[in-house]
């Protein structure tokens, strides 16, 4: 099957602001290039889902109700209306707990 994929200003807002943070504290290693591509490769991954990211249960309690899948880095909180996938929220592995 074929998705759409979107996602919402929240999961935008979530990867974006995680990676400045890395910027900042890590000013003199971590380059605005590097940020970028991490970025790039966290949007990238979403078109995975449903595809090479298998479906999972939501391991915490703010995304029950929703569809689950994760890369290495990053864990995304998704629906599935037909052949739509919307990413409603994002969770870097860092920081999933409750």
């Amino acid at each position: 099957m074929q998705y759409k994929y979107f996602y919402s200003k929240r999961t935008v807002a979530k990867i974006r602001s995680f990676y400045t943070n890395v910027a900042k504290k890590y000013r003199n290693t971590y380059s605005y290039e590097d940020m970028e591509r991490n970025v790039r490769n966290a949007f990238f991954a979403i078109y995975g889902i449903e595809k090479t990211l298998p479906r999972r249960h939501p391991t915490i309690s703010r995304w029950e109700g929703y569809h689950m899948a994760n890369t290495d880095k990053w864990y995304y909180a998704y629906t599935i209306e037909g052949d739509t996938i919307t990413v409603v929220d994002v969770c870097h592995v860092q920081n999933m707990h409750e």
